[in-house]
C-alpha cells in the first residue's frame, strides 16, 4: 500500500512539475520541441496499444475455460497479440519518427551562436553574418521565425545544454563542438538548464532564453555593440572595481576590462537574474555575490572577498546595475 501511495505522490509531482510555462517541454516555442511532443503522444498511444494487446492476451488466458485453450490456439494468440502487434506498431512508430530526425538546414547567412559551459555558467557569443561578434553571459536571445545554430562547447568538464521548450538537449564537452539548430516560433521569455552532473552548483547552472520579434532582435543586438555607459554618479564603483582586480577575470567593452576568465558584465545590469540563474538581479544580491561568491553558489571560482569594505561593495554594485 505505501508503494502505491509512493508511486502516487510522485506522478502527481511530475505532473506538477510539467505545469510551469517557462520551463516546460509541453508549452513549446520552438519547432524542434513541436516535434518531440507530437512524438510523444503518438509513441504513447502505441505503448497504450501494445499494453491493451498485451492485457487483452492476459485476460483471454485467465478467463478461458479449462480444455477450451489448446496448445496450439494459445501459441496462435502469444504469436499474435505477443509477437505481431508489437513488432507492427513499433516498426510503424520508427518509420514514422525517422522523418523528424533530420535537422533543421541551415544556409550561410543564418545566425550563429557559440554557447561554452563553465562551472557553473554560460559564455554566450553571437556571431551574425557580416557583422562583429557580440560576447555576453547566462542569457540567450533570439529571433522568432530565423534559423539559429548554437555550437556548443564545454571550457572545464561535461555539460548538457537544454531549452524544453526550444529543442531537445545537447551535451557540451570539453575539446568537442555539437551543434543544435532551432527555430522559435513565439516570443516569450523561458529558461534553459544544464543537464548533466558537473559540480557542487549544477543545479544554480540555468539561463534565461528570450524569443524576440526580429526587428527587436536587431535592435537590442545592435545595440549590445555598443560600449558600456555606466551612470555618471557611479565613478567610484569603477574606481573600486578596477582597484580588487575584477578586471583581471571580467570584461567590460568599452573599459580597460579585458577579463576572459569570468562572465562578461557589459550590460549585466539588463539581466534579470544573477549568477546563472541563481538569484533576481538585485542592489543587495549583487553586494552578497561580490562579497562572497562560493557562499551564494557552493563551488564558484570567484573568490571571496572578505577584505573588501560595505563602502566599495556597494559602490561596485551600483555599478554594475547600471550596465543597462
Amino acid at each position: 500500500m505505501r508503494g502505491v501511495k509512493a508511486s502516487v505522490g510522485a506522478a502527481a509531482l511530475l505532473l506538477l512539475g510539467a505545469c510551469n510555462r517557462h520551463q516546460s517541454a509541453l508549452d513549446v516555442f520552438g519547432d524542434e520541441a513541436a516535434t518531440v511532443r507530437h512524438l510523444t503522444v503518438v509513441m504513447l498511444i502505441g505503448a497504450i496499444v501494445i499494453a491493451a494487446g498485451v492485457a487483452a492476451l492476459m485476460i483471454a488466458a485467465v478467463r478461458a475455460p479449462e480444455g477450451k485453450l489448446t496448445l496450439k490456439g494459445g501459441m496462435r494468440l502469444v504469436g499474435w497479440l505477443g509477437g505481431a502487434l508489437p513488432v507492427v506498431v513499433l516498426l510503424g512508430l520508427l518509420l514514422y519518427s525517422l522523418p523528424a530526425m533530420r535537422p533543421l538546414p541551415v544556409a550561410r547567412n543564418d545566425l550563429r551562436i557559440a554557447v561554452e559551459g563553465e562551472q557553473f555558467w554560460w559564455r554566450v557569443r553571437y556571431q551574425p553574418p557580416g557583422a562583429a561578434p557580440v560576447v555576453t553571459a547566462n542569457e540567450i536571445r533570439i529571433p522568432v521565425g530565423r534559423v539559429v545554430q548554437f555550437d556548443l562547447t564545454a571550457g572545464d568538464v561535461i555539460h548538457s545544454f537544454w531549452i524544453p521548450g526550444l529543442a531537445g538537449k545537447m551535451d557540451m564537452i570539453p575539446g568537442r563542438t555539437n551543434t543544435l539548430v532551432v527555430r522559435a516560433t513565439k516570443a516569450g521569455r523561458f529558461r534553459g538548464v544544464c543537464t548533466e552532473f558537473c559540480g557542487l552548483s549544477h543545479a544554480l547552472m540555468a539561463f534565461d532564453v528570450v524569443a524576440m520579434e526580429p526587428a527587436a532582435f536587431d535592435a537590442w543586438l545592435a545595440n549590445e555593440r555598443r560600449p558600456a555607459a555606466p551612470a555618471a554618479d557611479t565613478a567610484a564603483g569603477a574606481r573600486a572595481f578596477a582597484a580588487n582586480g575584477c578586471t583581471g577575470c571580467h570584461a567590460i567593452a568599452g573599459t580597460p576590462a579585458a577579463g576572459q576568465i569570468g562572465p562578461d558584465l557589459t550590460y549585466i545590469g539588463s539581466r534579470t537574474s544573477l549568477g546563472a540563474g541563481t538569484t533576481p538581479m538585485t542592489r543587495d544580491a549583487l553586494v552578497r555575490f561580490i562579497v562572497d561568491a562560493p557562499a551564494v553558489k557552493p563551488g564558484a571560482r570567484m573568490p571571496a572577498y572578505p577584505q573588501l569594505s560595505r563602502q566599495d561593495a556597494q559602490a561596485i554594485a551600483a555599478y554594475l546595475e547600471s550596465l543597462k
